[in-house]
């Protein structure tokens, strides 16, 4: 039994060059994309731990106007939001108004294995 392959010339398909090509693009795309991903996922991380240490600073921040502990000269803690841990400090420094306080909330927490700070400050009544 003999098998025949026809040849067509009008049949469609492609060159091993445009294989070839479409593979370099395929290699060259893929990992670019890849990265790409990586780095907006890691950004959006980054955004949602600054938001909730902005969050705890606040928190503390009005706490202590509210309950009239600002006065003390520095207090720090710990806070715990979605099951991650923000370090606090609030110092009471001195403005160049002798009436005014400058109230400043310093959160610490980690994103990235690096460990990254925001503060917050405020200026309250001193009398």
């Amino acid at each position: 039994m003999k098998f025949a392959t026809r040849f067509h010339p009008d049949a469609a398909g492609f060159t091993l060059a445009e294989a070839l090509a479409a593979m370099l693009f395929l290699a060259i795309v893929v990992p670019v994309s890849l990265q790409a991903l990586r780095v907006a996922s890691a950004t959006g991380q980054v955004a949602v731990r600054k938001a909730e240490a902005v969050r705890v600073a606040e928190r503390v921040l009005n706490e202590a106007l509210v309950t009239g502990t600002w006065n003390r000269s520095s207090q720090n803690g710990t806070v715990s939001e979605n099951g991650r841990e923000y370090r606090w400090t609030l110092r009471n420094d001195p403005w160049h108004d002798v009436t005014m306080r400058e109230l400043t909330v310093e959160v610490r927490y980690f994103t990235q294995e690096r460990e990254q700070t925001i503060c917050l400050s405020t200026l309250v009544d001193a009398l």
